[in-house]
């Protein structure tokens, strides 16, 4: 087992990578969960490489996690007679029902529920934030906008409205045929996009029916409003920073991420950190100094992942992109100061035994050599519990569950092994003692520390901690 870095790697696949070689090729470098964007590529596309991850994950006997990243609702304006148009700063620019191909003067936007949110004063984004337009009058049936920031703007470009809540649900038609498809597969998590209120994620959870865990992502200023809610209600965070950066102005996004960074550790939520970290590598063998701050500066937050987009699925070096973020990791939680700053932003404690234990475990591997810290867990309720107090050793986490393994491999510090054979908490201490050496993550003369509860194996009945030398 690789467990000489905390924080995780989430890689996204595609056409980039051709086969199971390649996908054990790029866990052997670090990454411990993978990403299909239903964005993009056909179901079959997804399915082989599902499979294909599958195949790794029993060669390598280790889990590892597969997220279904949903669509969501892509907003466009509709189609133009010339296939584009110029707008002029000052201009006026009517956005109405009409699917007529537009001009200069007027453009369908097929999305009412758009006309129905928008009033005088508020802004809309075409193009990925390129061009801004004002509303200036709203009629039944159309918007009458003023153009503020101009340019080219040619046929279905995207539409952001980052000042309106939208009645419109996250889940489009593809979006629910594409989760039949995704939960059928198997897949461990679902990523949720354009996530707006607490209700949308109620909504996803009574689709998902239990057979993922579900993750949401933080893209809109909304969503970022009911932050805490929209965390307490799901499994994990994706701080989508694409989106995100276009419906916020630019320099808030690093505020945000760190607002919701620490949020995420108050809650137990993992949060992964999202979008163009290494962006340059899409082409090119070496990053920016720029991109490697970036990542070192979410790694020193506290974040729980660090995620890799375009620049695994459709770059032209994948491997050596996932070595680097290796690097960069490693990088920082070697150096003297990052346990300093984990601790300085220890979350408040619950008064829970599990807490108690929890916070015992940090404090222990502060102050004893631990190699590791394990933890038998049936549901990982209790080993992201001990993740959240960011503990100076790494968490050997056991459970019977390979759907629960696959679960924390988005959770810092967590490595997982299936044991079935665990009936009774007698057996823990021997067990666990032969897993973390056969797993090297302990050696003979280190320092364990192992906890469990009684009765053995019900969720949130940890209630024991001992400390074991391995002989």
């Amino acid at each position: 087992m690789n467990a000489d870095k905390k924080v995780k790697i989430l890689a996204t696949l595609g056409p980039a990578i051709r086969d199971a070689a390649h996908i054990r090729q790029l866990v052997e470098a670090g990454v411990n969960l993978f990403r299909l964007n239903f964005s993009h590529g056909e179901h079959a596309d997804h399915a082989q490489r599902y499979q294909w991850v599958r195949e790794v994950e029993r060669e390598l006997n280790q889990p590892i996690g597969i997220l279904m990243d949903l669509q969501g609702p892509k907003l466009r304006v509709g189609r133009f007679a010339e296939g584009k148009v110029q707008l002029v700063n000052g201009q006026s620019l009517r956005l109405d029902l009409d699917t007529t191909p537009g001009d200069a003067s007027r453009v369908n936007l097929p999305h009412p529920e758009i006309i129905e949110a928008l009033q005088p004063g508020m802004s809309l984004l075409l193009d990925d934030g390129r061009l801004r337009l004002k509303v200036t009058a709203k009629q039944n049936d159309a918007v009458i906008t003023e153009v503020i920031a101009g340019g080219e703007l040619s046929d279905r470009k995207g539409v952001n409205v980052p000042e309106a809540v939208l009645q419109l649900s996250p889940l489009t038609e593809k979006d629910r045929h594409d989760l039949t498809f995704g939960l059928e597969l198997g897949v461990d998590w679902v990523a949720l996009s354009f996530v707006q209120r607490p209700e949308d994620i109620v909504e996803a959870r009574e689709l998902i029916g239990g057979k993922a865990f579900l993750m949401a992502k933080i893209e809109k200023p909304s969503a970022v409003t009911h932050l805490e809610e929209i965390a307490k209600l799901c499994d994990a965070i994706m701080v989508a920073r694409g989106d995100l950066g276009v419906e916020v102005p630019a320099e808030n996004v690093p505020r945000i991420q760190k607002d919701i960074v620490r949020t995420c550790r108050q809650l137990g939520r993992p949060v992964v950190v999202a979008t163009q970290m290494l962006e340059s590598m899409r082409f090119s063998p070496a990053p920016t100094r720029a991109e490697v701050t970036d990542v070192a500066n979410a790694v020193a937050e506290g974040a729980d992942a660090v995620m890799l987009s375009a620049e695994t699925a459709s770059g032209d070096y994948p491997l050596e992109t996932v070595q680097m973020m290796s690097k960069i990791i490693r990088q920082v939680e070697n150096g003297p100061d990052y346990q300093t700053q984990l601790d300085v932003g220890r979350p408040q404690a619950e008064a829970t035994a599990s807490d108690a234990i929890s916070c015992a475990i940090r404090r222990i591997s502060s102050i004893l050599p631990v190699a590791a810290l394990v933890n038998y867990s049936e549901s990982g309720a209790s080993s992201l519990r001990a993740s959240r107090e960011r503990p100076k050793a790494p968490i050997l986490s056991l459970t019977p569950s390979l759907s629960t393994a696959r679960r924390l491999t988005v959770a810092w510090g967590i490595y997982s092994v299936v044991n079935e054979r665990l009936r009774k908490v007698e057996e823990v201490t021997s067990t666990a003692l032969e897993i973390a050496q056969a797993q090297g993550m302990a050696k003979r003369g280190e320092t364990v520390v192992i906890t469990a509860g009684e009765p053995f194996g019900q969720p949130g009945s940890t209630n024991s901690l001992r400390i074991e030398t391995l002989h």
